[in-house]
């Protein structure tokens, strides 16, 4: 049930959604196969229409929440380009994504700016020490404009964990800088696809190559050889045995799918959000199909 996964999933981050929307957020490419589950739906009083916003729950206050966020995300959109042009002269720094809530559209005034971003091999714990770095002096460790959580370098793009969230999280990247990488990316990534083959692609033509600074190719040039290998080899240690510190609470399952941390990957995602959205969904999915009788076999993300 197609329509019916889409609208919950959105509705666990009180989003409501167009037709349009949840049709290009299903894998059902039959346009009138979702109206006629929409329609279903709204007569056995499962979702909600509010006008043309479809929602799960009863609550026409999270449409004046999704426009007024919508508005948010529009207005700040320039100063998350203008962050990003600022990440992508960094050392090794190949490409620059905005993810998260704004790159859907919303953002509130508990939002803030999601990067996800695609190194040089071998040079991935370089950047992220020096962004970081850069975000605790100069920027006085504020999250809020700077919250670089992702990166992965290019010698190994397809992303590992493959569900509902991070194909999601696929579709919805923002690409701001770095062309070449991000198309190479989406190549290593058509895993994806299928989830939701009515998305239109990304817009390919606004994105601007990685220019480095004067600062960042001194760096570059210091750190290309044996040297700054050992140097990222050491910061990935560093890291890692900080977070395991940090974050005991976390079992080693779940640490290593949210603090995951190899040569190619460093994710910093204490909260897990991951597991949680999809434990979360499967779970009212079965809710509502009993709650309504509804016959349909069981689909889990």
């Amino acid at each position: 049930m197609s329509a019916l996964k889409t609208i919950l999933y959105f509705s666990l981050f009180k989003y409501p959604l167009t037709r349009t929307e949840i049709f290009q957020f299903s894998d059902n490419t039959n346009q009138k196969e979702i109206d006629s589950e929409i329609d279903l739906l709204l007569e056995k009083g499962v979702i909600y229409n509010f006008d043309g916003f479809y929602i799960d729950v009863n609550n026409p206050d999270r449409i004046e929440r999704r426009l007024k966020g919508n508005e948010m995300a529009r207005n700040i959109m320039p100063k998350a380009v203008k962050v990003s042009r600022k990440i992508a002269k960094f050392p090794y720094v190949k490409a620059v994504c905005l993810s998260g809530a704004l790159s859907k559209g919303f953002y509130d005034d508990e939002g803030d700016f999601d990067f996800f971003i695609i190194t040089k091999p071998n040079r991935l714990w370089i950047a992220r020490t020096l962004l970081v770095l850069y975000k605790k002096i100069f920027l006085l460790n504020s999250k809020k404009y700077f919250c670089v959580n992702y990166f992965i370098s290019t010698d190994q793009l397809e992303i590992s964990e493959q569900n509902l969230f991070t194909a999601t999280e696929i579709a919805t990247l923002i690409p701001l800088y770095g062309k070449d990488t991000f198309k190479d990316f989406l190549v290593n990534n058509q895993w994806a696809t299928p989830y939701f083959p009515n998305k239109p692609a990304p817009k390919m033509s606004t994105i601007r190559d990685t220019e480095k600074s004067g600062f960042s190719k001194l760096i570059q040039n210091i750190c290309n050889g044996a040297f700054g290998l050992k140097i990222d080899q050491y910061l990935q240690k560093l890291t890692i045995k900080k977070w395991r510190s940090k974050f005991k609470h976390l079992a080693q399952e779940d640490f290593n799918i949210a603090m995951k941390s190899t040569r190619h990957v460093s994710k910093h995602h204490p909260q897990n959000y991951q597991n949680k959205v999809i434990t979360r969904l499967n779970e009212r999915y079965d809710e509502v199909i009993k709650q309504y009788n509804l016959k349909y076999p069981e689909k889990h993300a």
